[in-house]
């Protein structure tokens, strides 16, 4: 039996064919996660799940007869449980069409690690949704706040280029308005010695008629 037969074989318990699928994910994911985690998963009547590692050894190539050395590692191993046995040795029957090959746990005792790891898992996905939504929040903050800046940059120097030319135009005319006024301070200062002629001509007159 496949992944497939089995969902297949518990769709009609658990209401269709895509809860039986989500349901065996969920199962399977938890179960991983926490072999992986190094936890054991028990399930009562059916078997354990549990992580084991192995120490660094000598093998030998079954091809070659080669000695080979393997490295240190860590494997997932199941045992079954004592129901389990008993149901595949045939000292015990199986009933048809009922759930015996593990025993159901009575309400509010499901605190075990599988349980346990159904809800971390949850909770992690559900962590790590928030994290992702939080940081797009945060990236859509930045860029909104660079644009501003960039708009008030752009705004400054702008404003810096209208007031340089506005200098510039007023520098221009006060240049202009001064090389105006200043013939006209030369023609005032020529006329001066014009009436210090006449005053010579009238001293002049005087004296010739006094003599």
């Amino acid at each position: 039996m496949n992944k497939a037969q089995l969902v297949e074989a518990i769709a009609d318990k658990v209401g269709g064919r895509q809860q039986a699928a989500e349901a065996v994910d969920a199962v399977l994911d938890a179960v991983v996660r926490a072999v992986v985690n190094g936890d054991r998963v028990s399930v009562t009547g059916f078997g354990s799940f549990e992580k084991v590692d192995r120490p660094a050894r000598y093998a030998r190539n079954p091809q070659t007869g080669e000695r080979v050395r393997v490295k240190k590692t860590s494997v997932p191993r199941f045992r079954a449980g004592q129901g389990f046995k008993d149901l595949v040795s045939g000292s015990k029957k199986l009933p048809r069409g009922g759930e015996v090959a593990v025993k159901k746990a009575p309400k509010g005792s499901l605190s075990g690690t599988a349980s346990a790891t159904v809800k971390k898992a949850a909770a992690k996905k559900t962590t790590a949704k928030k994290a992702t939504a939080t940081a797009k929040k945060t990236v859509a903050k930045k860029t909104v706040a660079k644009k501003t800046v960039a708009k008030k940059a752009t705004a400054k120097k702008a404003t810096a280029k209208k007031t340089t030319a506005t200098a510039k135009k007023t520098a221009a005319k006060k240049a202009t308005g001064t090389a105006k006024k200043a013939p006209a301070k030369k023609a005032t200062a020529t006329k001066a010695p014009a009436k210090k002629s006449t005053a010579r001509k009238t001293t002049a007159k005087k004296a010739t008629a006094t003599r």
